[in-house]
């Protein structure tokens, strides 16, 4: 396989012609220039890049297919104390070059499908497409370090103590239905 490296990844190429030629392309992409990406998240800091590994091949069957890994530092808003948090994204995707939907149907299982055109792909969009997939839903702060975490404790005391709660009960909303229930018999 033939590797080509540089600073910045190309944003677009022949997705094709490099399948054909097994080709790996390394680089990097400004997080600023990923809107849409950069909208989803709390922020990230100035000159941050999203590293990008790129192998373009062929498998057995002749299905043109580009294999990636990514990585980016951001900056996410912690949804218990809604603070930010330093997380990087990884991911690491196999997909299946097409160049229309009936093609995408025809794709095994295990291959997604990214749709281009005859001889041009954007592999920034593509970049910042994986980048929105692996953003947690929730992102959450490790118990321990969160700012939140005394009023947490207040809240939902730690599971680790060996104490059972003593539930009373009259504290169950339900007693009511069990003196009924007594009564009439």
């Amino acid at each position: 396989m033939s590797k080509a490296s540089s600073t910045e990844l190309p944003k677009t190429v022949d997705p094709y012609r490099l399948a054909e030629q097994e080709i790996v392309l390394e680089g990097e992409i400004p997080l600023q220039a990923l809107s849409r990406f950069g909208d989803s998240v709390f922020g990230f800091e100035d000159g941050a890049v999203c590293r990008v590994s790129l192998s373009f091949s062929m498998d057995g069957e002749r299905r043109r297919m580009v294999t990636g890994e990514l990585e980016a530092p951001v900056t996410l808003e912690c949804q218990r104390c809604m603070g930010p948090m330093q997380k990087t994204l990884v991911s690491r995707f196999t997909l299946g070059l097409v160049t229309s939907d009936e093609q995408a149907q025809q794709l095994p299982k295990e291959l997604e499908p990214f749709l281009t055109d005859d001889f041009s792909a954007d592999l920034w969009s593509l970049t910042e497409d994986e980048l929105l997939l692996v953003l947690p839903p929730f992102p959450l702060h490790e118990r321990d370090e969160c700012p939140a975490r005394e009023e947490l404790e207040a809240f939902e005391p730690d599971e680790s103590g060996d104490e059972e709660p003593v539930r009373k009960a009259e504290d169950n909303p339900f007693s009511v239905l069990a003196d009924l229930k007594t009564k009439k018999h």
